[in-house]
């Protein structure tokens, strides 16, 4: 059986302003169990509607190094219709009464906290997938850790990372100087070849130079 972890900014029943929700609730349930376990990690938004965050259980926390702070990072976990859901936890980043925010600068910097802390709780999961498969910008950053950041560690051997565009539309741009400082990503990453796009940082273009293989909505 192949493991597969959705990681995405937002999904169905939990969070959803738009399509990238309705896929990645619905395609977790309809893949065949019998070869795939598919699972989904999403933010812990403070606005998901209560009795949605009812049916979340406490897994375990622990403290990440980022943008040269320790941060918390907890973990979550909930099932529904035979899916299960991993949640990470951070109220400075993700609280608010909508996952997205006006101003682009600290969306920036919560999915890079997102996809870090996304990458560091997996070893604590129970659940070592196969393939990560990375949903739009805000995961952009999670090929470049995996392969630049995390392959020190056994865990991580091996795993592959698929990216999938909903909207390219948007593609979490923003200065070089800033995204290299929050991500803590060295600065021979942000380059033409890799991060860099019209002499801004890009973490959708990231995510597509780093990861094994990439498809469209």
């Amino acid at each position: 059986m192949k493991n597969i972890l959705f990681v995405a900014s937002e999904g169905v029943p939990f969070i959803k302003t738009g399509g990238l929700a309705d896929v990645v609730g619905s395609l977790p349930k309809c893949v065949d169990k019998r070869y795939f376990d598919v699972r989904v990690m999403i933010p812990k938004y403070t606005c998901i509607p209560q009795e949605l965050r009812d049916k979340m259980v406490y897994k375990t926390s622990f403290y990440m190094d980022f943008n040269w702070k320790s941060e918390y990072v907890g973990i979550l976990e909930a099932e529904v219709d035979g899916v299960i859901y991993y949640f990470i936890d951070n109220e400075s980043k993700f609280g608010g009464f909508r996952p997205y925010s006006s101003n682009v600068l600290e969306d920036i910097e919560k999915f890079a906290f997102f996809s870090k802390a996304a990458l560091s709780a997996m070893p604590l999961l129970g659940f070592r997938p196969d393939v990560i498969h990375c949903h739009d910008w805000q995961t952009g950053l999670i090929p470049v850790y995996l392969k630049e950041r995390f392959q020190g560690n056994e865990f991580f051997h091996g795993i592959k990372s698929i990216m999938t565009i909903h909207n390219l539309k948007f593609q979490g741009v923003w200065d070089v100087e800033t995204l290299q400082g929050l991500s803590g990503l060295p600065k021979d990453l942000f380059t033409p070849d890799k991060l860099e796009f019209k002499k801004d940082a890009n973490m959708l273009k990231g995510g597509l130079v780093y990861a094994d293989y990439i498809t469209t909505v």
